[in-house]
């Protein structure tokens, strides 16, 4: 790998990030700039997510607005295809002028964020809404199916709730894993 390859931070008009991403690879390959604009990345995580009893995983930004570009900025070309892709609104610590030189990632600071996305793609994607102890939830999963219950205890490890339902008039404790409750509107 170059020397000169460097990892920069691109603000993007925010939603547009794939877009964006897609636009500059193809724009990267049409001017044949491989080796100079090596990488293009946007940390993302995968989160589960219960709608209407269904479990969805989408995925979320880590920096809404923002696209990592590792690239050569000492070739004059690499610089000028990517800000002058749609929707890209500059380098960031570039300055106000566009004659002022980009300043690229530390080393620490860019692998605290490969590192964040890699250990997302190791462990099993988290759930996006985290509950809170005396929230009402109704049971989606299981025997208990169709009730309404109140939290006591959330286990974020484990990823388990302890919940208060009630059954047949009486009060009944139940330990529920995230997936099998959905929050009550």
């Amino acid at each position: 790998m170059s020397e000169a390859l460097k990892w920069y931070v691109i603000r993007v008009v925010s939603g547009q990030e794939k877009k964006i991403k897609s636009y500059l690879e193809t724009e990267v390959e049409r001017e044949k700039l491989q080796e100079y604009i090596t990488q293009i990345l946007i940390p993302s995580e995968k989160v589960y997510e219960m709608r209407n009893g269904k479990k969805r995983v989408r995925e979320r930004n880590f920096f809404p607005g923002y696209v990592l570009v590792q690239a050569d900025l000492n070739h004059g070309e690499a610089k000028h295809v990517v800000t002058s892709i749609p929707g890209v609104i500059g380098f960031l610590g570039d300055g106000a002028g566009t004659s002022k030189v980009p300043v690229p990632l530390r080393e620490k600071e860019i692998n605290r964020i490969m590192g964040k996305v890699e250990e997302v793609d190791d462990l099993e994607a988290k759930l996006d809404t985290p509950f809170i102890v005396g929230e009402t939830i109704k049971v989606m999963d299981g025997p208990f199916s169709g009730f309404t219950g109140t939290i006591e205890e959330v286990f974020e490890e484990r990823k388990k709730l302890n919940v208060m339902v009630k059954i047949f008039g009486r009060n009944t404790p139940v330990e529920l894993n995230y997936m099998q409750v959905e929050k009550e509107d």
